[in-house]
């Protein structure tokens, strides 16, 4: 299940980690590279986005059209941490003092030390040298000739290193837990 606040929070992490700004395309590849790192360690995503390969590469679906357009909605956690700007880019808005900072709250320490660990891989590219990057690493990635094409979890799973029958069985999984989640967020 989708967490628009956790997402915000991962964005706003990296970014924190950037100089509070960055290319929103960069900052995209950075996020689907933690999620996909969450997924192949852990057995589940840390956003519960869904993935699509685009030309540039494999986006997280939903965070991309936050990215690209802000939040539908008034009440919004994107829009409470992230701000457009000029030239493509985008800052953090929340005032934080550091990545340690409570205002990180919905993040684990599970999940900072992933997003530390691609940050440090990853971070220092240039964002079209990261695009291309993913398309080398990211062994899920299709090219979809100018549209879209969504990747399964399966996919990532076995291009992570995981046999069909482990990939099956953690994409059971994660329908479990989601399945889990939804009825749980119906009952509050």
């Amino acid at each position: 299940m989708y967490s628009e606040a956790k997402t915000a929070q991962m964005a706003g992490y990296l970014l924190f980690k950037r100089g509070g700004r960055m290319a929103y395309i960069k900052l995209m590849k950075l996020l689907y590279l933690a999620d996909r790192e969450y997924m192949i360690r852990y057995g589940e995503s840390m956003t519960g986005d869904r993935a699509v390969s685009m030309n540039n590469g494999p986006v997280l679906s939903r965070t991309y059209d936050l990215l690209k357009s802000g939040s539908p909605f008034e009440e919004s956690p994107w829009d409470d941490w992230i701000a457009g700007e000029s030239n493509y880019e985008v800052s953090v808005k929340k005032h934080v003092h550091g990545v340690d900072d409570e205002a990180f709250d919905e993040m684990s320490l599970a999940d900072k030390k992933i997003l530390d660990k691609v940050f440090d891989e990853y971070g220092h590219y240039k964002r079209f040298e990261l695009c291309e990057l993913t398309h080398r690493v990211c062994k899920e990635w299709q090219d979809p000739h100018g549209s879209s094409a969504p990747i399964s979890p399966k996919a990532i799973f076995m291009a992570g290193g995981k046999s069909e029958k482990d990939a099956d069985f953690l994409v059971e999984r994660m329908r479990e837990r989601d399945q889990l989640k939804q009825f749980s967020s119906e009952l509050a």
